[in-house]
């Protein structure tokens, strides 16, 4: 990348992986099939961009903008969006991997979840609400102080929520679901 903004641009097997990209904005941009793996592009503004087929794995985040942001088929091991700056961001992710994931105190609000897999993400102290989790996988994620208002949770599967440590007015979830509500208590559940 010659310059530090870029407005309505297609990237497209680019190899972003091990450099830096601090500082960058992209406005309207769209990302297919490029590698971002370890990279740190700390400080960057994303607005508006689209990341379709993207490996993300590990990289650094640090006071970032990711305002109105859409992943589409990433692979985003390990990555801590509680470091995104929390003005504006918005996010929405499908078909994603974000296995072992930070969402430590994030503000999203509403957030779409769709055919993720999720598993060891950590979403303590984060507000959810009125988010989906639609046919995600949540195995072992971990939900402490979190804002669950009003989020649907009907086709999520492998979640384990405390009520008593969480939020959960309103909150939907399926017959199918409700063990993973009731561990805390150590109440068994037989068909």
């Amino acid at each position: 990348m010659d310059t530090l903004s870029h407005e309505g641009k297609r990237f497209e097997k680019v190899q972003f992986a091990g450099n830096a990209g601090k500082g960058g904005e992209f406005q309207e941009c769209t990302f297919d099939s490029c590698d971002f793996q370890g990279s740190d592009f700390s400080f960057a503004v994303f607005r508006n961009c689209t990341f379709e087929g993207c490996n993300f794995s590990m990289i650094k985040l640090k006071a970032v903008t990711l305002n109105n942001a859409v992943f589409k088929n990433c692979k985003m091991l390990g990555v801590d969006f509680s470091e995104c700056k929390d003005l504006l961001f918005s996010v929405k992710f499908d078909s994603c991997v974000l296995d072992y994931v930070s969402f430590i105190e994030k503000k999203m609000p509403k957030t779409k979840f769709s055919n993720c897999s999720i598993k060891e993400a950590t979403f303590s102290l984060a507000d959810l609400s009125g988010s989906v989790f639609e046919k995600s996988d949540l195995w072992m994620a971990v939900f402490n102080k979190t804002n669950l208002t009003s989020v649907n949770f009907s086709s999520a599967v492998n979640y384990t929520i405390d009520p008593v440590l969480n939020t959960v007015k309103k909150a939907i979830f399926s017959m199918d679901g409700l063990p993973g509500l009731l561990e805390c208590f150590g109440v068994a559940i037989v068909p």
